[in-house]
């Protein structure tokens, strides 16, 4: 039975999309591509729900997503071009390509997702030091360039829980106060990119300094 034959392709297919993955791979030409497939985590896809629940079923997030593709192709194409050969020299053909996918699809499925379960606990874990904006709300910042005036934000360098620098655009919460470079304030709101500011010394804040 040759593998080239209708009833296989989507099986060869399979294989074959897996040693396009794993070239790319090693040949490092995703790092290339690195920048395109990235997703703001900020915003990242909030499913929920049913969708939660999918996830988690088919083992999606324990592993990275290529390693999980690689896998369940790998899965695929194996289950399906055994199973057509065990098939064809039990019943004296194999099944059509259609049936064949949904048998090999539905088997591949649920063991891809056993399989990820361990997997996922030896794979280190990315850890990442991206942050929401509020997180920067209630942290000190320096004006860096300008003056700060309502309407007129000026630049502010912030440090976040991780020690990380963040430059952002900063107003005056009261707006009878100008915020001048060199300036310690607490940020205490934001508005989209815009943070407000009060200096330490004003008696918003409540402090005696």
């Amino acid at each position: 039975m040759s593998l080239l034959e209708p009833h296989n392709l989507p099986f060869v297919i399979a294989l074959a999309m897996l040693a396009v993955i794993a070239l790319v791979q090693v040949t490092g030409a995703a790092d290339l591509l690195d920048g395109a497939g990235d997703a703001d985590a900020a915003d990242g896809l909030e499913l929920g729900g049913l969708g939660d629940a999918l996830t988690a079923l088919l083992g999606l997030g324990r592993v990275p997503l290529l390693i999980w593709l690689a896998s369940l192709l790998l899965m695929f194409g194996s289950l399906g071009l055994i199973g057509q050969a065990w098939i064809a020299d039990l019943l004296g053909a194999p099944l059509s390509a259609g049936w064949a996918m949904l048998a090999a699809g539905g088997a591949a499925l649920p063991l891809n997702s056993l399989a990820m379960r361990p997997l996922g606990a030896v794979i280190p874990k990315d850890e990442t030091t991206a942050i929401d904006l509020d997180d920067l709300v209630r942290r000190d910042a320096e004006i860096q360039i300008g003056t700060a005036r309502t309407g007129s934000p000026a630049r502010a360098k912030v440090i976040d829980i991780h020690g990380q620098a963040h430059f952002v655009m900063v107003e005056p919460h009261d707006a009878a106060t100008e915020l001048r470079t060199g300036d310690t304030v607490l940020l205490v709101r934001r508005e989209g990119q815009t943070f407000f500011g009060v200096l330490y010394e004003s008696p918003l804040l409540g402090l005696d300094r």
